[in-house]
């Protein structure tokens, strides 16, 4: 998308920060919500891809409805109501897409990036939920590897703050955007 502040939750953070790394000209800043680097240790990456293996199987044998419904039942994602924004949407995803991404783009699948954090120079915001501990423990290390001047916020909920604190979530976006655009 050329020149820009870029946002990503989750899985959308980790591909902005892989943007981040890998073209810094065209990330004038970068908001990090839920978002790890990846599984640094080899042992554990092969683990999540063996796993994500087995969920990307699953959901081309039993469909997204399917997924979608363990996927949400999982503790991470208790504060998610059926209702909230991108539930409905992620629905409408097809089996093929959703394994692929599950491939493709899991965590393990892709590149750590844990000791390139300290290259990132443009202006950064890190955001967890208040009560997704592993996140949280996540960005604390991520910001150390990181320049100073990286700001974590952490709002009110679990680890799927889009869909728990969207309005929230989108003024903080705004914000940042109005600061460093």
């Amino acid at each position: 998308g050329g020149r820009a502040i870029y946002a990503g939750y989750s899985m959308g953070g980790r591909l902005c920060l892989r943007l981040a790394l890998d073209h810094p000209e065209l990330v004038h800043g970068l908001v990090l919500v839920s978002t790890s680097p990846g599984i640094a240790d080899a042992t554990e990456r092969a683990q999540r891809v063996a796993s994500d293996e087995t969920l990307a199987r699953d959901v081309e044998h039993g469909g997204v409805d399917a997924f979608l419904a363990r996927w949400l039942a999982q503790p991470m994602f208790a504060g998610v109501r059926p209702d909230a924004p991108g539930v409905r949407e992620r629905a409408g995803l097809t089996a093929a897409f959703v394994a692929a991404c599950l491939r493709v783009l899991g965590a393990g699948a892709m590149e750590p990036m844990w000791d390139r954090l300290d290259e990132l120079a443009m202006p950064i915001v890190v955001v967890t939920g208040t009560r997704d501990a592993k996140y949280g423990a996540i960005a604390t290390a991520m910001i150390e590897r990181m320049r100073t001047g990286v700001v974590h916020l952490r709002l009110e909920g679990g680890h799927a703050l889009p869909q728990e604190q969207p309005a929230r979530l989108a003024e903080l976006v705004s914000m940042f955007a109005a600061e460093h655009g």
